[in-house]
C-alpha cells in the first residue's frame, strides 16, 4: 500500500499524488502522531532552547506542512471533495492548535526559559521567538480554566468553520454569475483582448463556435473580465446590472454571508472579552506594529483629511469631462470606472488596452528578475523541470546568490482559473528556511506566489495590464522576504513573526519599481516584435501614476476604517447591522451614496475570511514604511547604479534578512537610519508636492 503523501512530512509536497479522499485519514494520522509527541515533550520538557523551542518548532512544521498542503490546494485546485475533505479534519486541526496553545508545561517552560541565566546569551531573534511564544499562549487562552476555556475554545472551531464556509461562498457567487452576450452592439468598446477571453470563456461555457469577432461573449464577475468591462463598455445599462451584480455577491439565498458576518463579529467580540479586552481590536492589535486603535485612527484622519478635499475635487472634474461627452452630470457608481478610463485617455493619451503588447508575462518576469539582480544581488533561473506541480501552467524557480549558491526556491501560478482558484493574488510558504543545529545544513525557503492574471488566449501569452505587472511585484515582494531571510529559526524566518502591519513593507516596496524609468523600459517590450515600450508611452504612463489617486486612497481609507469600527466599537445583536456601521463610516469616507443594496461585507474576504481583522489599515501603515524605504533610493540617485546597489544591499540585509527577529521599526530604522516619516507616501501619491 502506498504511503499517504500527508504523511511524508518534509520536502516538497507531491500535490498531483494527493487525492482528496487521503485527506482526512492523512490529517488524522499526523495528528494522532503529534498528540503523542506533544504529550511525550510535557512530561520530559527542559526549558532551554534545545530542549523547548526546537522540538516544539519540529512538530508545529510537521501539521503546518501537511495542512498547508490541504489549504494551499483549496486556494487553487478547490473542488467539492477536496472541501468536504477539509470541512472534516478543520475541526481536528483547530483542537489540536488549541491544545497546544494551551498547555500549562509548555507556557510554564517558557517563562522558565525567559527567566534563566541562559536567556541573555540568547540571540535578539531567539529573545523575540520567546516573547511571542509567550504572548501568542496568553492570546491562545492558556489563563483560561473550566466553562470559559470550554467556551474559548468552541469559539475557535466555530470561527475556523465559518471562516471557511464566507470563502466557499464568496467563491461560488463569483462563478455563479455570468452575462452571454450575441448583440455586436452590446459589446462595442471592449477592447480585443476582452474580447477573446470572453470568447474562450463562453466556449468552455457550452458555446463551442464562439470567436472574438462574431461571439457569444460571456462577462463574469472574474476580475480579468469583471474589471476590463467597466472600464471600456460603452452600455451604461450593462455596466449598471454588472456593477449590482458584483456588490451584492454572496448576499443571497443558500450563498448568503449576511449571518455569517454578524455570528463572525459576535464571536470575535466574546473571545476577546474572554481574554480581558475590551473589543476584538484592541486584541488584534496586541500583536501588531501600531501601539493601539488610538494611533491607527490618527493615521487614517490624518490621510483621510488630505485626500478627502482631493477626491472631491478629482470627482468634480470626472463629472464636467464626462458631461461634457455627452454623459448625465450625475455619475453613478458603475459611472466611475468607465469615465475615469475615458478622462486617463483624453490626459495622457493612451489607453490600458495600448499597453498590454508591451506586458507579455515572459518579459515582464525578465525584467522582474533583473531587477532583482540589480538591488538585491541574486540571480532567478527556472528550477527543476521535475519539481511536483499542481497545475501545467505553474513554473518553478531558484534564486542563487551573488556566490552562486542556490538560496530559495519559488512556485508561481499567475492565471485566473474560474471555478478551483480563489480570487485575488497572495504569497504563501510552502517551506521555510531553517538551519538543523546537528548538520549545519540549511533548509531553502520555498515560496507560493500565487495571482489571478488574464490567461494566455489563443496562441498569445499572457498579455497584463500595468496593474496585473504592479500585483506580480507585489506578491514578489512579500516572496524576497521569505527568500532571502537569513534568520536561521523557522519561527522568525522570512514572514513570520512579523507584525501584520509591517509585512506589507517589502511588497508595496517593489511596486514602486514598475514606474522606475529603467525597470519599466527595461522589461516592457512587444509581445510579436521585441520592440521597446515607446518613451512616449512610458513618460505617459508615469504621468498618469497619480490620477485619481485621492479618490484610490480614499477607498482604502473607507474599507480600513469600516474594519476598524466593526470590530472596535460595533456590538453586534444591537439595534444596528454591520452594514449600517459601514453607512455611517461611508459618510466621511464615499464620495457617492451607497446604494440600498450594496453588500460588500459579504465578500470582504480580507477581514472575514483572511488574516485582516481589525488590520485591513496595516496596508497604509506598511505603505508609510515602503514609501519612505523607496525615497532611500531616490535620495541616493535613480540614476547611479553603484548608489541603487548599494542602497538595495542595504535593504536586503535588513529588512529581507532579518524577517520577524527583530521588531519591525528596529529593521525600518537599521536600514533607514531614523523613523518612518509619511511625507513619501503623501509625495508619491501626488497630495503634497515634492
Amino acid at each position: 500500500m502506498n504511503l499517504n503523501p500527508l504523511l511524508i512530512g518534509s520536502g516538497l509536497p507531491p500535490f498531483e499524488q494527493l487525492d482528496p479522499a487521503q485527506v482526512e485519514p492523512g490529517i488524522k494520522e499526523v495528528l494522532t502522531q503529534l498528540d503523542r509527541e506533544l504529550t511525550a515533550l510535557e512530561q520530559h520538557l527542559v526549558p532551554t532552547w534545545e530542549g523547548l523551542v526546537e522540538p516544539l518548532e519540529e512538530l508545529q512544521e510537521r501539521l503546518r506542512w501537511s495542512w498547508g498542503i490541504v489549504n494551499h490546494l483549496l486556494g487553487v485546485k478547490n473542488s467539492p471533495a477536496l472541501r468536504s475533505a477539509q470541512e472534516a479534519t478543520q475541526p481536528l486541526v483547530v483542537e489540536f492548535y488549541n491544545r497546544l496553545g494551551q498547555s500549562q508545561p509548555l507556557y510554564q517552560a517558557f517563562l522558565a526559559l525567559q527567566g534563566s541565566p541562559a536567556y541573555p546569551h540568547l540571540d535578539p531573534g531567539q529573545q523575540r521567538i520567546v516573547k511571542q511564544a509567550i504572548q501568542s499562549a496568553q492570546l491562545a487562552g492558556v489563563g483560561l480554566e473550566g466553562a470559559a476555556r470550554e467556551r474559548f475554545n468552541a469559539i475557535e472551531q466555530e470561527l475556523a468553520e465559518l471562516s471557511t464556509r464566507f470563502s466557499n461562498h464568496v467563491l461560488d457567487a463569483t462563478q455563479a454569475y455570468s452575462l452571454t452576450l450575441t448583440d455586436p452592439a452590446d459589446v462595442a468598446g471592449l477592447p480585443p483582448s476582452l474580447l477573446a477571453l470572453a470568447a474562450q470563456s463562453a466556449q468552455a461555457a457550452g458555446h463551442p463556435q464562439a470567436t472574438p469577432d462574431q461571439g457569444p461573449w460571456r462577462i463574469t464577475l472574474e476580475a480579468p473580465s469583471y474589471f476590463p468591462f467597466m472600464q471600456h463598455s460603452q452600455r451604461q445599462s450593462l455596466r449598471e446590472q454588472l456593477y449590482r451584480a458584483y456588490i451584492t455577491r454572496a448576499s443571497q439565498g443558500e450563498l448568503d454571508n449576511t449571518p455569517l458576518v454578524e455570528r463572525i463579529l459576535a464571536l470575535r467580540l466574546e473571545q476577546a472579552r474572554l481574554l480581558g479586552f475590551a473589543n476584538y481590536a484592541e486584541l488584534s492589535l496586541a500583536q501588531k506594529m501600531a501601539p493601539n486603535v488610538a494611533a491607527v485612527r490618527e493615521l487614517l484622519e490624518q490621510l483621510r483629511a488630505v485626500s478627502y478635499p482631493v477626491a472631491r475635487q478629482e470627482l468634480a472634474g470626472l463629472s464636467t469631462f464626462a458631461a461634457a461627452q455627452g454623459s448625465p452630470a450625475d455619475l453613478q457608481p458603475w459611472d466611475l470606472a468607465f469615465w475615469a478610463e475615458r478622462q486617463r485617455e483624453a490626459l495622457f493619451a493612451f489607453t490600458d488596452e495600448e499597453l498590454r503588447p508591451y506586458f507579455p508575462l515572459p518579459q515582464v518576469l525578465s525584467g522582474l528578475f533583473q531587477l532583482a539582480e540589480r538591488l538585491f544581488g541574486v540571480h532567478i533561473t527556472p528550477g527543476d523541470p521535475q519539481a511536483p506541480r499542481w497545475h501545467p501552467q505553474v513554473s518553478y524557480f531558484q534564486v542563487q546568490d551573488d556566490t552562486g549558491a542556490v538560496v530559495a526556491y519559488f512556485y508561481l501560478d499567475p492565471y485566473s482559473r474560474p471555478g478551483e482558484k480563489q480570487g485575488g493574488a497572495w504569497m504563501d510558504e510552502c517551506l521555510g528556511r531553517y538551519r538543523d543545529l546537528q548538520t549545519g545544513q540549511v533548509q531553502p525557503p520555498v515560496a507560493y506566489l500565487v495571482c489571478n492574471q488574464t490567461p494566455p488566449v489563443g496562441a498569445n501569452p499572457s498579455l497584463m495590464t500595468f496593474r496585473e505587472v504592479e500585483t506580480l511585484f507585489h506578491e514578489f515582494g512579500h516572496g524576497l522576504q521569505h527568500m532571502l531571510t537569513r534568520v536561521d529559526y523557522r519561527a522568525a524566518a522570512g514572514i513570520n513573526n512579523i507584525e501584520w502591519d509591517a509585512v506589507e513593507l517589502p511588497s508595496q516596496f517593489m511596486e514602486n519599481w514598475c514606474y522606475d524609468w529603467q525597470t519599466l523600459l527595461g522589461m516592457a517590450r512587444h509581445y510579436q516584435t521585441g520592440e521597446p515600450l515607446p518613451e512616449d508611452y512610458a513618460r505617459k504612463l508615469l504621468a498618469a501614476r497619480n490620477h485619481l489617486s485621492a479618490m484610490a486612497m480614499l477607498r482604502q481609507i473607507h474599507l480600513s476604517l469600516v474594519d476598524l469600527e466593526l470590530h472596535a466599537t460595533y456590538e453586534p445583536g444591537g439595534p444596528t447591522t454591520a452594514a449600517e456601521v459601514r453607512r455611517q463610516v461611508a459618510q466621511t469616507t464615499s464620495l457617492l451614496p451607497l446604494l440600498p443594496e450594496d453588500s460588500l461585507l459579504c465578500s470582504f474576504s480580507h477581514i472575514f475570511a483572511g488574516g485582516y481583522a481589525a488590520g485591513y489599515y496595516s496596508y497604509k501603515w506598511a505603505e508609510v514604511l515602503s514609501a519612505d524605504a523607496f525615497a532611500a533610493f531616490e535620495e541616493a540617485g535613480l540614476e547611479d547604479e553603484e548608489a541603487v546597489a548599494k542602497t538595495g544591499r542595504r535593504f536586503r540585509d535588513t529588512v529581507l534578512a532579518w524577517g520577524g527577529s527583530r521588531p519591525p521599526l528596529e529593521v525600518f530604522e537599521a536600514f533607514r537610519g531614523r523613523p518612518p516619516s509619511p511625507e513619501p507616501l503623501l509625495r508619491h501619491s501626488g497630495l503634497v508636492k515634492a
